[in-house]
């Protein structure tokens, strides 16, 4: 743990960094000669040329002395880094996600704090120089964007020294959460029944059942609405009762980048039934790549989603009696998902959107820190209304790294009332966990409820992006992130003794939802798994107040 607190500082911000690169035409008339910096009614400025010098041949000249006369030499030389430093990514994709909605959103919140002289926000600018930059051979570095700025650019010191300390404030934040969790999963394992877990079955192993895949074409007519689901059918000679669990999957993703967890579940008996969400997978941020739509997502994904869950559950129905012998048990089921899959189930079990909440968090200065947040302020597009996605057949849900607490905040978390679990990855820069999860698990009513988080996941996994998009990250920063393999285990055993202990309602897996478990699949592990229950959470909130 010590060695690992040491290095999550910079872990957090080359993930950041990493993840935003990733993400992330006006061309300016002409280029910037010299840059100015406004603050306290103070307006200083540093030539370009005097940049590129020390960037390239470590010369200070005096404008930028100024600005180094207190860094020394390791600081300096970072700078030196951090200016040069290139990110490689494809310019026409870069201009066609800054015309999508979350593109522009971050444009506009940046363009606050870097402006036209004057004060306009200098969101064009920005938009011009990161692109035209892109294009330049010498490529996408710090150095080249501020070459292309405009010769009229601004920065608001304030604005950029308060972005400044909000993301260090991120990394500080992270790093109390993962000593807090650990803190409160320590005292947990020692108030824990004592269980000699090398007795018990490895819930990472494959379970009994051969597993076969079935892929169902739907429409929903209602909404004109045609999607695939895969479908996990556990082989298994019984009569007995098939639980089931429905999927969703996260954004931009499908249902396949996950089956290794779902033939897992499915390994020890369960029915597991995966849609396609159109609006928001895959495909849709190809065709988007591609000129064929304006943003990453359908705004009505944040309805279509969870209807597509209650859809599937009704197709189960429908298919019951004829093709499974009426053995699905189609009145516990349980629901999982991740990220915007998060959402989704989160919804499906009872969460419901708080608008008054998401747009005072939308407002705030510096939400764009939050990636998940502009996600989640889309929806601010969507007509005020009380939308209610609860779906009385689901008993359970696993909700892993989900975008959620700015759309539901408290009023809406709260409404959930059946066992639930929140999973996190502490490196993870799209749904940081304490923006993201730590409230949220406060929030939640239900006394059966828990949260996981492994330390070092980063949100994806790595193993299942785009070639270009891992260019980009590989172009940033090597990245020391546990393997998925260990990440899969961690999960697939969380799961099934979750699902088993709530849907399934068998005891003999309780034991495996203690903190001690945690403990046990750990031990020699650099990347730990701290899991809290319910139990800790008050502690946890006093925890959180006082960090505030």
């Amino acid at each position: 743990m010590p060695k690992l607190m040491l290095n999550i500082k910079s872990k957090i911000i080359s993930v950041l960094m990493a993840t935003l690169s990733a993400s992330l035409i006006a061309i300016p008339v002409k280029a910037a000669e010299e840059l100015f910096l406004s603050y306290d009614s103070v307006l200083l400025s540093v030539k370009v040329a005097s940049l590129e010098a020390f960037a390239k041949e470590g010369k200070i000249n005096t404008d930028l002395q100024l600005y180094l006369s207190r860094a020394n030499a390791a600081e300096k030389e970072e700078f030196r880094q951090i200016l040069l430093k290139r990110i490689d990514i494809n310019p026409v994709l870069l201009s066609r996600f800054f015309n999508s909605a979350m593109g522009a959103d971050i444009l506009y919140r940046l363009g606050k704090g870097i402006t036209l002289q004057g004060g306009t926000n200098g969101k064009y600018a920005l938009r011009g120089a990161i692109v035209s930059a892109a294009f330049d051979p010498d490529g996408l570095t710090l150095l080249n964007v501020l070459k292309k700025l405009p010769v009229n650019i601004e920065f608001q010191g304030e604005m950029v020294i308060g972005l400044a300390k909000e993301a260090k404030e991120v990394v500080r934040a992270t790093e109390f959460l993962v000593t807090e969790m650990r803190s409160l999963e320590l005292q947990e394992t020692n108030a824990d029944p004592k269980v000699n877990y090398s007795t018990l079955p490895d819930l990472r192993k494959q379970g009994p059942y051969k597993v076969s895949k079935q892929v169902w074409h739907l429409t929903d007519q209602s909404r004109n609405r045609q999607f695939y689901v895969d479908v996990y059918i556990p082989q298994q000679e019984s009569k007995k009762r098939i639980p089931v669990i429905v999927f969703s999957h996260g954004l931009s993703s499908r249902p396949e980048d996950y089956t290794v967890g779902l033939e897992h579940l499915a390994s020890y008996g369960y029915m597991v039934a995966a849609p396609q969400h159109i609006g928001s997978d895959t495909i849709y941020l190809q065709e988007m790549l591609q000129g064929y739509h304006r943003n990453i997502f359908d705004l009505d994904e944040f309805i279509n989603r969870p209807k597509d869950i209650s859809y599937v559950i009704d197709e189960l129905e429908r298919r019951n009696q004829n093709e499974f012998q009426g053995r699905l048990d189609l009145k516990n089921i349980g629901a999982a998902g991740h990220s915007f899959g998060g959402y989704t189930v989160l919804g499906i079990s009872g969460a419901q959107i708080d608008f008054e909440n998401l747009q005072r968090d939308c407002d705030r200065l510096y939400a764009a820190i939050d990636i998940s947040l502009l996600l989640e302020c889309r929806a601010l597009e969507l007509p005020r209304m009380a939308y209610n996605f609860r779906d009385e057949r689901v008993k359970a849900v696993y909700a892993s790294n989900p975008v959620n607490r700015s759309i539901f905040g408290q009023k809406g978390i709260s409404q959930i009332s059946i066992p639930t679990v929140l999973g996190s990855g502490s490196y993870d820069p799209a749904a940081p966990p304490f923006f993201e999860q730590a409230a949220s698990f406060t929030w939640l009513t239900t006394p059966d409820k828990y949260w996981a988080m492994v330390e070092g996941q980063a949100h994806v996994d790595f193993t299942n992006l785009d070639p270009g998009i891992t260019k980009a990250i590989n172009s940033v920063s090597h990245l020391t992130l546990p393997s998925q393999t260990l990440i899969g285990d961690y999960d697939n055993a969380l799961k099934l003794a979750f699902f088993e202990t709530y849907i399934q309602k068998n005891e003999a897996y309780r034991p495996y939802l203690q903190s001690s478990y945690s403990e046990y699949l750990s031990q020699d592990e650099t990347f730990k798994l701290d899991f809290i229950s319910g139990t800790s959470s008050n502690q946890l909130e006093e925890a959180i107040k006082k960090f505030k």
